[in-house]
């Protein structure tokens, strides 16, 4: 399947997973790499991960979830919280994949959903890449909600989605936004503004959960990413983190915000591969 923007959407398809339709983009072989979205509206797999695909796809079979509620997979009520359901949806596309185990990069609250994974299933996780998130509540190096939070929060209220405010949203996920042109701030848009959409996020939205308390559950090694000008998610709560979880590193990259996947592709991937290929030795 060809995206209308980027011209090189690979490997799409939907998935049925128990009556719930997942959008993955399932490309290269190999040991799986299942990789989770952030949370900011018109976000989906490729739209996140599309510029680490030729990296990372070369070694691996990298699976690319549009999590429920985002990009083209189902519209769905989440009454059990939306880490909760997003690791029942992760469990259940693995179960019809054929996958017991698999390595997974996850940002923001797609690594939140994957460190709620990490705690009900730890059997099935390998190794796990966690970019800027917000799984620890409780920082102190920024007020909370932080700037993006806030934003993401706004989004939808009052004169709904606009273009100036997707601008806005990109322009807070980056550190530099010099990369940021009309189309991917429309490509983005229109995922986020259409109907489906629109009334999910304002009549029904997935309901927020604390795991604050569980973090010292999580047992399979993890690097946390971060970017040191992140204005979604504190470092402070990455370096709590890092003590909480029986087996954790943290990378700090300079000059870099939310989006360390994008703005410093090369080195994250060389960083993720390296994480990864640790585990084989």
């Amino acid at each position: 399947m060809k995206s209308s923007v980027d011209g090189g959407e690979t490997g799409g398809r939907h998935v049925d997973v128990g009556g719930l339709a997942l959008y993955i983009n399932d490309i290269g072989r190999g040991y799986p790499v299942i990789c989770l979205h952030g949370g900011g509206p018109g976000a989906s797999g490729w739209s996140n991960f599309k510029q680490n695909v030729p990296a990372i796809s070369a070694r691996y079979r990298m699976i690319l979830m549009d999590m429920p509620n985002f990009g083209r997979s189902q519209m769905c009520s989440t009454p059990e919280g939306r880490l909760s359901h997003c690791a029942i949806a992760i469990r259940k596309l693995m179960d019809t994949l054929g996958i017991e185990r698999a390595h997974f990069i996850g940002n923001s609250i797609g690594a939140q959903s994957v460190i709620k994974f990490a705690i009900d299933c730890p059997a099935r996780i390998d190794r796990f890449v966690a970019m800027g998130n917000n799984a620890f509540q409780h920082g102190f190096f920024m007020p909370r909600p932080t700037e993006g939070i806030k934003i993401i929060s706004d989004y939808y209220r009052g004169e709904g989605p606009t273009r100036d405010k997707m601008r806005k949203l990109i322009q807070t996920l980056v550190w530099d936004s010099s990369f940021l042109t009309d189309a991917i701030v429309e490509e983005r848009f229109q995922a986020s503004a259409t109907p489906a959409a629109i009334a999910q996020w304002t009549k029904d939205p997935p309901k927020a959960e604390d795991i604050s308390h569980l973090l010292g559950k999580v047992q399979c090694p993890t690097l946390f990413v971060w970017g040191a000008e992140d204005r979604f998610s504190s470092i402070d709560s990455g370096l709590t983190m890092v003590k909480m979880f029986k087996d954790a590193e943290i990378h700090i990259f300079p000059r870099c915000g939310h989006w360390a996947q994008v703005e410093r592709a090369a080195d994250f991937d060389e960083l993720a591969l390296g994480f990864f290929e640790r585990g084989q030795r």
